[in-house]
């Protein structure tokens, strides 16, 4: 394994993956989410935990880099592709369990949220794969 490429690769995704979410929840879909909240009473953080989000967005962009390094994905498409694949997969896995063992999210959430996810791992995954794909010697 190239242990260069999935570094390079990991903390690119982390970076991305870190500021789309914020763009997202915070800056565009922010009223979305508190107009389609669950039945659980709702008690949003005052004092939000960054050291807990940045390490959830570098696991989650380790993640990202290791399957791109495992399965050889260089080109921004397939990065693409492969991003958002994982994206829905994993936010649908995630989301559905959610949604079927608590009241914490809605279903139109839940399905914003599977929708949210996929895009922003699909951009991530076009970038960290063009990222991870420089410096590859032409044949």
């Amino acid at each position: 394994m190239d242990i260069k490429k999935c570094f390079l690769g990991g903390i690119t995704a982390s970076i991305l993956l870190f500021f789309l979410g914020w763009l997202a929840y915070v800056k565009l879909f922010a009223a979305f989410f508190a107009n389609h909240p669950g039945t659980a009473p709702w008690s949003e953080r005052t004092d939000m935990l960054l050291l807990y989000i940045a390490l959830g967005n570098v696991l989650h962009g380790f993640l990202i880099a290791y399957v791109f390094v495992k399965s050889n994905v260089s080109s921004p498409f397939s990065g693409l592709v492969t991003g958002g694949l994982i994206g829905l997969l994993y936010s649908g896995g995630m989301d559905s369990i959610i949604y079927g063992t608590s009241n914490m999210m809605s279903k139109t959430g839940a399905a914003a949220d599977v929708a949210i996810v996929t895009v922003m791992w699909a951009i991530t995954g076009a970038v960290v794969a063009m990222v991870m794909g420089m410096g590859k010697k032409a044949a």
